[in-house]
């Protein structure tokens, strides 16, 4: 296995929950603090934390609104964002054919 494709996955992405935002994030316009909060299964300080990397990365953008005299919390993947993440699958697809070549061969 190719370590040097392994070792530069990008660490902001790789993390398990950050992947996760970015999944829901990906294929969503937008998405409010709660519904990303529900679709992941994280608590509020573990949610805010993640989101707190992605938009110090550029991935994402953090808007703060109000609806119906509430605060909302509503989250956007930027262009940076989008292409990070689909770099990031792409790296993944190549580890798993490398893997995959690999056993052909054997």
């Amino acid at each position: 296995m190719d370590q040097e494709k392994i070792l530069n996955l990008d660490p902001i992405i790789h993390t398990p929950t950050r992947l996760a935002i970015l999944s829901v994030l990906i294929s969503s316009v937008k998405a409010t603090f709660t519904f990303l909060k529900d679709s992941i299964g994280i608590t509020d300080g573990n949610l805010s934390t993640h989101l707190s990397k992605l938009e110090a990365s550029g991935y994402i953008t953090i808007k703060k609104q109000f609806k119906d005299k509430k605060p909302q919390t509503v989250c956007s993947i930027t262009k940076k964002g989008r292409e990070a993440f689909e770099n990031y699958v792409d790296q993944l697809e190549q580890i798993v054919q490398t893997q995959k070549d690999s056993k052909k061969d054997s």
